[in-house]
């Protein structure tokens, strides 16, 4: 097989994220739409949404396919910064993080252990989370536009240059790194398991003779089972920081007194179905993705 350079396989891990996230991004409306309905209203206020599949059956009635795939732009874009950093064991900057602190730890390079593995998950995500908030914030923002059934702050954009020359006119460089510490966290929590779930499932898959390493049985169960663990794991997912709230602490804070307990788990179901589906699109086409181009590569160089 050719072996990829760091922009192949920068590109393998962004088209892998861009196939998930046309599937996955009606979910994601519906979970941003619940989150923020009735935000920082005793007990919730009046809902528009009662559940995720009433949030897509109201967004597809009322806005058509445009309105379950909104912020589809941006989500593409996003994909960019962050799939380089998750292009499995060979590339991106999870294996040069591991392999950096097995060498501070006193472990061999090619040692996996689970300090390690969490940490460069977790580096990785952040750096990723860093890099793509200005997308992340305009991808949500147009998400929860609907000129039907508002929930929330109401932001129409034309497109993201659109978005992001807005935020830069109205509110400065500064507004495009709104909630980034929020997203830092989060990250922090999803890539410390994501990806080394993903690794430690699928060697342990292979070890066990369950599959072999490159068959698509593989792929899928390994996903999968990083897809169930990244879900359970994040938790509340947080909502984007505004003038409502001062970091995420503050948020959460200010949400469980308001909303209860309830407020920081609004939207959950709709993250699973976003999430789930979402690592293991992304995962087993990461490595299809990687394999096919590795394929041809290696055949155009013999021809």
């Amino acid at each position: 097989m050719a072996k990829l350079s760091t922009f192949e396989g920068f590109v393998c891990g962004g088209l892998a994220g861009c196939t998930a996230v046309t599937f996955s991004n009606p979910a994601e409306v519906a979970k941003t739409r619940m989150q923020l309905q009735g935000e920082l209203m005793r007990r919730g206020g009046v809902k528009v949404y009662s559940n995720v599949f009433d949030a897509l059956i109201k967004t597809w009635r009322n806005e058509g396919l445009r309105g379950v795939q909104r912020g589809l732009g941006p989500a593409y874009v996003y994909q960019l910064p962050r799939k380089v950093l998750l292009n499995g064991s060979r590339l991106g900057f999870y294996e040069p993080s591991r392999r950096w602190l097995n060498k501070m730890l006193g472990y061999s390079p090619t040692q996996q252990t689970t300090l390690t593995s969490m940490s460069a998950g977790s580096i990785s995500t952040v750096i990723g989370s860093c890099l793509g908030n200005p997308l992340f914030l305009v991808k949500t923002r147009m998400q929860a536009y609907s000129p039907v059934l508002p929930v929330g702050a109401q932001r129409y954009y034309k497109h993201a240059f659109h978005a992001l020359s807005t935020i830069i006119r109205e509110e400065g460089l500064r507004g495009l790194l709104r909630g980034i510490d929020a997203a830092c966290f989060r990250g922090a929590i999803g890539g410390s398991v994501q990806l080394p779930s993903y690794l430690w499932a699928k060697q342990l898959l292979v070890s066990h003779g369950v599959a072999a390493p490159d068959s698509m049985v593989t792929y899928l169960l390994s996903s999968s089972i990083a897809g169930v663990v990244l879900p359970t794991v994040q938790g509340p997912d947080g909502r984007m920081i505004g003038t409502l709230y001062k970091n995420p602490f503050d948020c959460l804070w200010k949400t469980f007194k308001t909303e209860g307990l309830y407020g920081w788990y609004k939207g959950s179901t709709a993250h699973f179905l976003r999430i789930a589906p979402h690592t293991i699109i992304t995962l087993t086409a990461n490595d299809l993705i990687i394999r096919s181009y590795t394929y041809l590569k290696s055949r155009s160089h013999r021809d």
